[in-house]
């Protein structure tokens, strides 16, 4: 079943493209946003997988593409949710590399201190939290980082070796 939605995905990215090789940028732009909205419906009925080898196929074919970081953000939320934590690091980390003005770098440095949790490694958490803190401080985000913080403070002091 998920080996014949990958195939139908792929199909429909592989060949829509060529097909708008000549077409106006309204219409490429147009074919690119369906393109991307396809494959997000996969993920939003949870086949990772699936989405996952969409947005991929999505990044080599639209690299270019105003939602290419967001394609590779939810590359990265695919990896998490499949519990693939060391790739979803580096996917995550690729949008805060390649895409620095993206609207989408608030919530991946957010994965990123989420990601360090799951992994075990709160010094890193903690550090990728502050940072989502510090440099957006009035997102959504920023508010989810604070609780993570709390959490961790919390948790930091009822592990703590009493007197």
């Amino acid at each position: 079943m998920v080996r014949q939605k990958i195939t139908i995905v792929l199909l429909l990215l592989i060949l829509t493209p060529a097909s708008l090789s000549f077409a106006a940028p309204t219409q490429r732009q147009d074919s690119t946003r369906r393109l991307y909205d396809r494959v997000m419906d996969e993920f939003k009925h949870r086949d990772y997988a699936a989405a996952m080898a969409g947005f991929q196929l999505f990044l080599e074919l639209h690299s270019q593409s105003s939602l290419a970081a967001n394609a590779q953000y939810w590359i990265g939320e695919c990896q998490y949710r499949m519990g693939r934590y060391r790739d979803a690091l580096q996917s995550f980390y690729d949008v805060v590399s390649n895409y620095p003005v993206s609207p989408k770098l608030a919530a991946s440095t957010l994965k990123l201190g989420q990601t360090y949790k799951k992994l075990g490694d709160p010094e890193k958490a903690r550090l990728m939290f502050d940072r989502v803190v510090e440099q957006h401080p009035d997102s959504a985000e920023a508010e989810v980082a604070l609780k993570a913080l709390e959490a961790m403070t919390t948790t930091d002091e009822t592990n703590a070796p009493s007197e």
